[in-house]
């Protein structure tokens, strides 16, 4: 029997939260009368996360259980569940529980309206600091800004893809991956469902402000070229600003008989220019380690046990 709905569910160190995310999932895929498949990626977990999962697959038939060798990353973890999916309909849902797996039935219907793409949107950001709610605000508007894809503002990986759609992620090889935004650069109808998220269940946080960092990073030198063209304008400006002052020293020099003091301001401009310089070669740096991935073409991911799949993928 061919399986309707597949929900990939990335865990890591979700030992307190995976058996009440398995609980609201099953209650709200039951709900569909349709068949389905809850595919459980575990991203190198520490703690107890394998184990509880490998008993739920025990006990349902249609769980799935994808363990990789090490931890490979969030980003990395959802492809790895949508290349392992075998419903026509693929739902992308964290395991915290912030998304609500009630909005899946919302986004099944918008599906069956002809929608490709229902991508969940926040009006609301419960139990988040304030320092996250405005650094995540203005990423969001930032790379709206950066980068000619239209990638919705105020969107996670919270969403609903077509079988069709999802076949076209899994053709794509790039290392250092932003789903969220391929989901938008491959196009096909798309729509939103609005929602409030809510507290994390239980535990703490995956995406300390380091991964949040690299996170932004990828995202923005997978997606746009402008921080490089912002280089070459800085660049410009500041051999202009360079030139011009050394116009002025050695008119000083020639034309009066003021002295050209001031090492310690001249040091300080020196230095500021330095900086930039090496702003504009890390930022260049950045692609250039981006490009290096690529090149080594390794496996984006090594999976080192499978359960619960009935056949291979």
């Amino acid at each position: 029997m061919s399986i309707r709905y597949s929900i990939v569910v990335p865990v890591y160190n979700e030992e307190l939260v995976v058996e009440e995310s398995y609980r609201r999932l099953k209650t709200v895929m039951d709900q569909t009368g349709e068949s389905y498949e809850l595919i459980f990626v575990n991203d190198g977990s520490r703690d107890k996360t394998e184990e509880l999962v490998s008993g739920l697959c025990d006990e349902d038939s249609n769980v799935r259980l994808l363990s990789f060798s090490r931890n490979f990353g969030h980003q990395t973890a959802i492809t790895a569940g949508m290349d392992a999916a075998s419903g026509q309909a693929i739902v992308v849902i964290d395991a915290d529980l912030q998304d609500p797996p009630e909005v899946i039935l919302e986004m099944i219907d918008k599906w069956k309206e002809g929608y490709d793409v229902v991508y969940g949107q926040r009006i609301s950001r419960e139990g988040e600091t304030a320092f996250k709610k405005v650094t995540a605000k203005a990423f969001y508007r930032i790379m709206k800004g950066l980068t000619s894809v239209d990638i919705p503002v105020d969107t996670g990986d919270f969403r609903l893809i077509d079988r069709k759609v999802c076949d076209v992620l899994s053709s794509l090889t790039e290392k250092n991956r932003y789903v969220r935004g391929l989901v938008s650069w491959v196009g096909f109808r798309q729509t939103a469902v609005l929602f409030h998220r809510k507290e994390r269940f239980a535990g703490e946080t995956k995406y300390p402000l380091k991964k949040m960092l690299k996170f932004a990073l990828d995202g923005i030198t997978t997606f746009s070229y402008k921080p490089l063209k912002i280089s070459t304008y800085v660049g410009f400006l500041v051999s202009l600003l360079s030139f011009l002052y050394l116009l002025v020293v050695l008119c000083l020099r020639i034309f009066t008989d003021q002295t050209v003091a001031g090492w310690a301001s001249a040091l300080s401009v020196s230095l500021i220019f330095n900086g930039v310089i090496l702003m504009m070669l890390g930022i260049i740096g950045e692609y250039i380690g981006r490009i290096y991935d690529e090149t080594k073409n390794r496996p984006l991911y090594v999976i080192r046990e499978k359960k619960g799949f009935t056949e291979e993928k």
